[in-house]
């Protein structure tokens, strides 16, 4: 098996691993914000709680419920991950390099090592709105508390 190969390989057990045993599954307590994302051409559902800091500023918790392929549900693990006590704006951020990995139009730097295994998806244009469910549903809960 050539180098590539195996890292495709690699990326798709770990997406798998993710999507079977999400290790930030459930609500956050207390729920400061609550959005559901919804993908109707496919089904798929993600319902996201955060706790903020008492200034609002910085994310202690994020949890997400909801049903989907392993990419969604994968994706939406990772996202709760890496952004645990990130600032809004740097939570912004992520998540607008991340859509710009998938799309295709930049390469995520060593700092998001994690979310690069979603980087083959740019390949299946159809895919990218289960990856992208629960960044814009965050998205969409951050831009809301301006």
């Amino acid at each position: 098996m050539n180098t590539q190969n195996h890292l495709r390989n690699l990326q798709h057990q770990t997406i798998l691993e993710r999507a079977k045993y999400p290790k930030n599954q459930g609500k956050t307590n207390p729920i400061d914000r609550y959005q559901i994302g919804d993908n109707p051409s496919c089904g798929d559902r993600i319902e996201l709680t955060i706790k903020f800091s008492q200034t609002k500023q910085i994310i202690e918790d994020i949890k997400f419920q909801g049903k989907g392929c392993a990419l969604t549900i994968a994706s939406a693990d990772l996202m709760a991950e890496i952004l645990l006590g990130k600032t809004r704006e740097e939570a912004l951020e992520i998540t607008e390099k991340f859509r710009q990995m998938l799309k295709g139009e930049i390469s995520l730097s060593d700092n998001l090592p994690k979310l690069n295994i979603f980087q083959g998806v740019a390949q299946f244009p159809i895919r990218i709105k289960c990856v992208l469910l629960s960044w814009h549903t965050l998205k969409t809960t951050l831009e809301s508390l301006n």
